[in-house]
């Protein structure tokens, strides 16, 4: 696929020209759809790019967006790229503190933000913020409320769009046309910082020509084209969700769908009927775990159609369909229609053409199971500093427990340490204020991933674990804690397992239990309980997990079985810095959080 050499903002004012009429993006607001076509997407951002001048961002100034997935989230984004402005995407489900790192760190001189609590973060470190300039609101309810200090620095984004409105009225286009002519493929378009699951998050700088050099082979590796249709859910901040939702359209004139919340999703899927759906493995461990509620909560006689139509298709899960025999499409066909259809239909992904997984390992069950059920689910690999998806499955050549081959554009070796090497446009171009980590990062055109992966004969690769997560026992023995907890959180009733073994004689484990389905589980049982910490003192769901367990180690080798575990008392919590924002275990401090915990499953 042959891409022009034009960045995002141009290849914006390009498909407006192309196809003024057809629609680039529609917003649900009170339950209805509203479009935006490719010519008023273009214009709109035209007047977000003029209004930022107008309230004083620089040429080449930072723009902060810090809100939810909606149309406002990529109209800053295209607004700031059209008059040479870089975005830098701010977890809205980030407290105050990491947000005033992100803020302060990254430079932002404007920042927009979704609502009054999002700009309550922000004024709460004003002090600490010295080059922020101006606060966007864009839900103005309860900005009434605002100190009279702060009044001068807070506008809506409806001001915003009207003062850009009244600069092109009077010749502001000529200023978007100058800085789109200037602008090029070298330039830095966006910033993503890092999950900053071993330390403070680093701000990835992504050029315009890394965002083209990833597009080709996401459009190839997935088969899209300009009639693909997406719902965007998953945070923008994230180069996976822009990946779909900001770099593909623009190149293809493809459509992307914004939901009502990130609460209505399931809603809006079976709305949109997306011909694409992006999810990261807990968002299928959820639908796993959904699924297993609904046949808990149906009678004997579906339970026992669905256990026939299961035994009937897990078979064909990675049999290519070029492949299947007429007994398979009869057999397929009938399962389908009986129970399938009904399930794919319940989680809105009937009529989905291509659906991926990526951004962090997935137990292979899951992908088993969504496969049986009749979804296409592919399991992609990228990462912040490859621009996303370097890798994936074709939708003919799925081998369950790998990453696929390399895309197209994407070079690839694998180093003596077993590390994944990769090379080409698509490669960050270095770390904000931190050349020492750019320089860590990429050794002669090469970046260093930190996975260590294993190439198998077909081509398609295998990601062991994070170089710096593999442990070693007290015998001596390598393991890879991702490939236990990943075998692990395959079962329904587990949410997340924290394997320890580093200089252990054995393997141990922190397990949070899935609250939902246990929960169901126990009413099923009769069993009572009043909150998370009683459903997990209870001797039959330690029961239940140690057989989930004992089933896990079953498809493990017998050095990385784990004989002993711990059910946390509670979720593990962002805001208790459990995890980060992209929900990534943080090893370090919860080894530190649970220490006694983790001692006493060693104690003889």
């Amino acid at each position: 696929m042959t891409l022009p050499d034009l960045t995002l903002p141009q290849m914006l004012r390009e498909q407006a020209r192309r196809a003024p009429a057809k629609v680039a993006i529609r917003q649900k607001d009170f339950g209805i759809w509203k479009p935006l076509t490719w010519q008023a997407y273009a214009k709109r951002a035209m007047h977000v790019g003029l209004g930022l001048r107008a309230i004083g961002l620089a040429a080449g100034g930072h723009v902060g967006v810090l809100s939810e997935n909606r149309t406002e989230w990529v109209l800053t984004q295209m607004g700031a790229g059209l008059v040479g402005g870089v975005t830098v995407g701010v977890y809205p489900t980030s407290p105050a503190s990491e947000v005033a790192y992100v803020v302060g760190h990254a430079d932002i001189e404007v920042i927009v933000c979704e609502d009054q609590e999002q700009t309550d973060k922000v004024i709460e470190s004003l002090a600490l913020l010295p080059r922020l300039r101006h606060i966007v609101v864009i839900e103005t309810k309860g900005l009434r409320n605002l100190a009279p200090e702060h009044r001068d620095k807070v506008t809506t984004f409806a001001e915003l769009e009207r003062l850009g409105a009244a600069s092109a009225a009077q010749g502001g286009g000529a200023l978007v046309d100058a800085a789109l002519t200037a602008q090029t493929l070298d330039d830095i378009g966006l910033m993503i910082y890092t999950s900053g699951s071993t330390g403070k998050p680093k701000g990835a700088m992504l050029s315009y020509r890394n965002i083209r050099g990833v597009v080709p082979g996401i459009v190839e590796r997935l088969g899209l084209d300009s009639d693909t249709t997406h719902l965007s859910y998953l945070p923008l901040c994230h180069v996976a969700e822009q990946m779909l939702t900001a770099f593909v359209p623009p190149y293809l004139g493809s459509q992307v769908n914004f939901g009502e919340s990130i609460r209505t999703v399931q809603e809006d899927l079976r709305e949109v009927a997306p011909s694409i759906f992006l999810g990261v493995p807990r968002i299928w461990e959820k639908l796993h775990a959904s699924i297993s509620i609904k046949l808990q909560e149906t009678g004997r006689l579906q339970r026992g159609l669905f256990d026939r139509a299961w035994k009937r298709c897990e078979p064909l899960a990675a049999k290519p369909r070029a492949q299947w025999s007429l007994a398979d499409r009869t057999a397929h066909a009938a399962s389908y229609w009986l129970v399938l259809r009904a399930l794919q239909n319940f989680i809105g992904l009937r009529r989905v053409k291509v659906a991926l997984t990526g951004a962090a390992p997935i137990p292979p069950d899951v992908v088993r199971f969504f496969r049986t059920l009749g979804v296409p689910l592919v399991e992609v690999y990228g990462l912040t500093e490859s621009s996303g998806m370097v890798t994936g499955h074709r939708a003919d050549d799925v081998v369950v427990g790998t990453v696929g081959p390399p895309t197209l554009g994407a070079a690839h070796r694998v180093a003596d340490n077993g590390e994944l090497l990769l090379r080409g446009d698509m490669v960050f171009a270095g770390y904000y204020k931190n050349d020492e980590a750019t320089a860590q990062s990429i050794c002669d055109g090469w970046l260093h991933t930190g996975d260590v992966v294993r190439q198998e004969p077909n081509g398609h690769l295998r990601i062991v674990d994070r170089l710096k997560d593999i442990m070693i026992t007290a015998g001596g023995k390598n393991l890879t804690p991702s490939e236990i907890e990943n075998t692990m959180k395959g079962s329904p009733y587990i949410k997340e397992c924290v394997i320890v073994a580093e200089g252990r004689k054995f393997v141990g484990a922190l397990i949070q239990i899935d609250y939902e389905t246990v929960g169901k589980w126990a009413e099923a049982q009769h069993i009572p309980f009043t909150n998370f910490r009683s459903l997990t003192e209870h001797a039959d769901v330690l029961k239940l997990i140690g057989d989930e367990v004992a089933r896990g180690n079953g498809k493990l080798a017998q050095v990385s079985h784990i004989r002993r575990f711990h059910l946390l008392a509670k979720e593990l919590d962002h805001d208790d810095g459990d995890v980060t924002a992209t929900m990534k275990v943080r090893r370090s401090a919860i080894y530190q959080s649970y220490a006694g915990e983790i001692e006493a499953l060693y104690r003889s």
